[in-house]
């Protein structure tokens, strides 16, 4: 019964972007570089199927002098060890960490191929409840269908080797990587990277570039609130945790922190209110990002995630 709601519910998000749903052949993957030692591979702009195995989401690479460290491991095995082939292209050094910026399928699913190589994985230690949760479970299960051949019985969740507590440093051959504890936001366990020798941020799914972000159950306020901070890094080049890099961190991290305060904006006094969403909705001035990519698919979700996040909140 638990995993017929569950892919009733992936149905439902399926329909919700069904305009943004391609059909594709195998997917192309190749890093792309944005600093002397720091690369990524980007996600397709659709919903994970078996015809992209599950290519919808962003995974980065940096070269320290006597290591590489991996950031997020893709929505498959078969992806990770297409990443591996990469990866060999440009150098044979050791792969020693891989770093997750949040639990979501997408991102982690990967995982296994890494560890079966011997890297270590870093991720923020609430990733712990969602690893364990019946959610992530269920939501194996239903990959396991939806996604075969590329997410199959032979997929396993794996656990963080080091599971951060507050922002930590972790130094690789006289490099820093700042881990920076950025949630609750998008989820409760994101965690944002730095390499500040490259002056590049890895932001993970806290920065949309160009298009509305889906909100869900997010912490909008801590969202917001993280932006603020990762802002002040005034970094060259940020690498989202789906589309294109960003040369224009301040404008493209602000662009996504202005339309969760609107959204808070817009849905505060009506919220308290205890009105009816429907009308607060309906009255609300959208004018400013009906234009955006995945307006019409995620706004009124979003919006009414925040009503309910606020009246329970304030």
């Amino acid at each position: 019964m638990r995993s017929w709601v569950m892919r009733k519910w992936l149905a439902m998000v399926a329909l919700m972007f069904s305009p943004w749903v391609v059909a594709s052949e195998a997917p192309k993957l190749e890093l792309k570089q944005v600093s002397d030692h720091a690369y990524y591979v980007e996600g397709l702009f659709e919903l994970g199927t078996p015809l992209n195995q599950n290519f919808i989401s962003n995974a980065g690479v940096v070269i320290a002098p006597e290591g590489v460290v991996v950031i997020d491991a893709l929505g498959s095995p078969a992806l990770a060890e297409r990443l591996v082939v990469e990866i060999r292209k440009v150098t044979d050094k050791p792969i020693q960490y891989v770093i997750i910026t949040h639990y979501h399928a997408d991102h982690v699913y990967g995982l296994q191929v890494f560890k079966d190589l011997g890297a270590k994985v870093i991720a923020q230690e609430k990733g712990k409840l969602y690893l364990t949760s019946e959610t992530a479970k269920l939501r194996l299960e239903v990959s396991r269908e939806e996604l075969a051949p590329w997410v199959d019985e032979n997929t396993r969740l794996e656990a963080a080797d080091v599971w951060v507590i507050n922002d930590e440093q972790l130094m690789l051959s006289g490099w820093q990587f700042d881990l920076l504890k950025v949630g609750p936001a998008h989820t409760p366990d994101d965690l944002s990277v730095y390499v500040p020798a490259e002056n590049v941020l890895f932001a993970g799914d806290l920065m949309f570039q160009g298009r509305i972000p889906f909100v869900g159950n997010a912490d909008s306020a801590g969202w917001i609130k993280s932006l603020d901070r990762l802002l002040t890094l005034s970094p060259k080049v940020v690498v989202p945790g789906h589309g294109p890099h960003s040369t224009d961190p301040a404008e493209d991290l602000k662009f996504t922190r202005d339309y969760l305060q609107y959204l808070r904006d817009e849905m505060r006094e009506p919220a308290l209110n205890l009105d009816d969403f429907d009308e607060a909705y309906k009255n609300a001035d959208w004018s400013p990002y009906e234009g955006y990519p995945l307006f019409r698919a995620a706004n009124r979700m979003n919006a009414y995630n925040v009503f309910l996040s606020i009246q329970t909140s304030e």
